[in-house]
């Protein structure tokens, strides 16, 4: 059975994930690697019960080992911590790829330990320990790729630790999840990338253009924010289903060009309605890696105590807001509030009890 557990790496994922074992598995103990000012941090939060001196004292430790550093890192981390395992210790990760630790692992572990990958859909703009949090895999999809010969569905014991994250288990052969990843995670990173690149080349010409970049576009780009040294990692290990995915993409885009120098209205809204019928085919019961949220636009007075009255109207229902941002305010006439929500019903729900309370509120 397990009952110990090691995290080497308590950043974002790692500490989210030991703070959900903490709330929802408190039989278990939980040790952690990072550096030394991250493991005070982790103890002062109370998200682990130990830290140990290095990755392979705090595998040695455990009955579960999870590697949840960056991907360039598991490789030799793998070998490190092999010689140190217990006998049945079994080896696990975090990594949005899964095809190149799956075959480090294979090469540096014996048979008596056995590895399961796996990658949490789950993520935020902000990383590091400060942004973990213990609901963040709550309804996410967990996938895990057991290693060949491995069947992961006798490990019990193994299956309850992860389903104690919050997160909903999806099993998936390790080079398949590989070419899905590229398309549902790696692209749309690439993706609102350029297009935050494509709107600072026209910038220059025209400074309105952020103020008016407003709505789906700040949906769209909104992981722009996510740090390249996250990324680049990730590329490198993904690298031929990225570009694979890539050149579709460039294809299915050079076709609407044509439609659009060719005045093809018809091959347009064909386009439209397929991405529009394929789009409310994704369940909004779970969440992937990128998920989008349901806007409520609120117009408030400009006077005191204007904004604790919305969000004490909406805590008072237990309705969570999920973001807020102010869009407009012109000094004593009031504005503009863009409140998020995790999906359509707890928006329809805001627009509701906020209109009750006397509040101008709608949905577009």
């Amino acid at each position: 059975m397990i009952e110990r557990l090691a995290i080497i790496g308590l950043g974002l994922i790692g500490g989210s994930l030991a703070l959900a074992w903490k709330r929802n598995r408190s039989d278990l103990t939980l040790i952690g690697f990072d550096r030394p000012e991250v493991q005070e941090a982790a103890l002062a939060r109370q998200m682990v019960d130990h830290t140990a001196s290095s990755p392979a004292a705090a595998a040695a430790q455990a009955d579960l080992v999870v590697l949840a550093t960056p991907l360039d890192a598991m490789g030799e981390l793998l070998k490190d911590i092999a010689p140190h395992l217990r006998p049945g210790a079994v080896v696990t990760d975090v990594g949005s790829v899964k095809m190149p630790v799956m075959s480090a692992a294979q090469a540096a572990l014996g048979p008596s330990n056995p590895f399961i990958g796996g990658h949490p859909m789950a993520g935020s703009e902000r990383g590091g320990l400060s942004s973990a949090d213990a609901f963040l895999f709550e309804n996410a999809t967990y996938v895990l790729c057991p290693a060949a010969g491995n069947s992961v569905v006798n490990r019990k014991d193994f299956l309850q630790v992860i389903e104690a994250t919050g997160a909903r288990i999806l099993l998936l052969d390790a080079n398949r999840h590989d070419t899905i990843a590229a398309c549902t995670s790696h692209l749309p990173q690439l993706v609102a990338t350029t297009l935050m690149n494509v709107t600072a080349q026209r910038l220059d010409d025209d400074q309105a253009l952020l103020q008016l970049a407003a709505g789906g576009f700040r949906d769209m780009t909104r992981i722009a924010s996510s740090p390249y040294a996250l990324w680049r990692p990730i590329l490198e290990a993904n690298q031929d289903c990225v570009v694979a995915t890539l050149n579709d993409f460039m294809q299915t885009l050079q076709h609407i060009i044509d439609c659009i120098t060719e005045g093809d209205q018809d091959a347009i809204g064909e386009a439209f309605a397929r991405a529009s019928e394929l789009r409310d085919t994704i369940p909004k019961d779970s969440k992937g890696f990128l998920h989008p949220l349901a806007d409520v636009f609120v117009y408030a007075e400009d006077r005191p105590g204007t904004l604790t009255h919305i969000t004490n109207t909406l805590f008072d229902s237990g309705i969570n807001i999920k973001d807020i941002e102010l869009l407009k305010i012109r000094e004593g006439t009031g504005g503009a509030f863009r409140i998020s929500f995790v999906d359509d019903q707890a928006a329809e729900n805001a627009v509701t009890v906020l209109m009750e309370a006397g509040c101008r509120a709608h949905r577009l």
